[in-house]
C-alpha cells in the first residue's frame, strides 16, 4: 500500500515516464504541483526523488504498469481519482508534444480510475487551455 501522496506522484510519473523521455518541463511540473497544491502541504517533498524511484523501479518488474495502477486505484480515495487525473493531463500537457504513448497512459489511467467520459473531457480541455503557447 502506498499514501495518497505518493498515488498522485505515481500518477504523474506514470505520464511522464510512458514514452521513455521525462522532459525538464514535466518534471518541473511535478515539483510546482507539489510545491503549490493544498493536497501535497502534509508531504515532505524530499521524499519525492524516492517516490519517483520508487514508482520507476515497480515499472521494470514484469507487470509493473499493472501493479502501479492497482497501487494508486487502491491508495485514492475517490474524491481525489480526478484530481489524479487532472495532474495527469498536466504532465502531458506540460510539455509541447504529447506522444501516442503519453495519450494511451491517459487512457488506462481514466479506466483504471472509472473517471467518466465527459468528466474527462473537461479536464484535458482545462489542462490543454492552462498550458496553452502562441
Amino acid at each position: 500500500m502506498i499514501s495518497h501522496h505518493a498515488a498522485l506522484i505515481y500518477t504523474m510519473v506514470l505520464c511522464s515516464a510512458s514514452d521513455r523521455n521525462m522532459t525538464d518541463a514535466e518534471l518541473a511540473t511535478m515539483g510546482d504541483t507539489i510545491s503549490h497544491l493544498p493536497v501535497f502541504r502534509d508531504y515532505d517533498r524530499k521524499l519525492l526523488p524516492q517516490t519517483a524511484a520508487a514508482c520507476a523501479e515497480l515499472l521494470d518488474d514484469e507487470d509493473g504498469l499493472e501493479k502501479a495502477l492497482d497501487l494508486i486505484k487502491t491508495a485514492l480515495p475517490e474524491k481525489l481519482r480526478e484530481m489524479a487525473y487532472a495532474l495527469a493531463c498536466d504532465v502531458v500537457a506540460s510539455d509541447p508534444r504529447a506522444s501516442q504513448e503519453e495519450l494511451r497512459m491517459l487512457e488506462l489511467i481514466r479506466h483504471r480510475l472509472e473517471i467518466d467520459r465527459l468528466v474527462a473531457a473537461a479536464i484535458e480541455r482545462g489542462a490543454r487551455a492552462h498550458y496553452m503557447r502562441l
